[in-house]
């Protein structure tokens, strides 16, 4: 069991060594954030739990020279959200403080690949509470806007991903356009 943040990256890094399907090191890695915060909060640093009143705030504790691992305290105030978005990689959301809301969208026929003019539509919603755990892999069809309403408590959450996360797309569910933030996947 990982006692610190430290000791959870290392572990994390060592799996992902051991492990290159993304669908396996997701099922390998989501017990670890579970049984970290299973022993309580995490010990975060205060620079990692300062919100940002403009917006979420994205604070790194690690990131990994290579690229493959990176882990992110997210720090939630309310009425703050993501864009609807993607990732284009695998990653693990684990909930320390305050509820975190996920509203997940299904492009029309299923296709996000074939253009920008894509219709979405709401598919439904979640409530992470402190303590749940949540992995995914990396799908065309995983769109999603994270935050928390109006009325609720500040969140923090922690966010492992494999990258640094400086590349995905964005959505607008009324016109159907999509945005590239960061560089082209190679």
């Amino acid at each position: 069991m990982p006692r610190s943040l430290s000791d959870f990256v290392a572990l994390c890094q060592q799996t992902i060594a051991d492990i290159e399907d993304q669908h396996a090191r997701v099922e390998a890695l989501t017990p670890l954030m579970r049984d970290l915060l299973d022993s309580g909060p995490p010990p975060l640093e205060p620079r990692h739990r300062q919100p940002d009143p403009e917006g979420y705030a994205r604070r790194p504790i690690h990131v990994a020279g290579d690229d493959e691992l990176a882990l992110f305290a997210m720090v939630w105030l309310p009425g703050q959200w993501t864009p609807i978005h993607d990732h284009g990689t695998w990653g693990i959301v684990g909930v320390v403080d305050g509820l975190l809301e996920e509203r997940a969208y299904t492009a029309e026929g299923g296709d996000t690949d074939g253009g920008t003019a894509l219709r979405l539509s709401p598919s439904g919603a979640r409530v992470l509470a402190a303590g749940d755990v949540v992995g995914f892999t990396t799908r065309s069809d995983h769109i999603h806007m994270v935050g928390v309403p109006p009325g609720r408590p500040t969140c923090v959450s922690l966010h492992l991903y494999g990258s640094p996360l400086n590349s995905f797309n964005i959505y607008d569910p009324g016109t159907g356009a999509r945005q590239r933030v960061g560089p082209e996947r190679h």
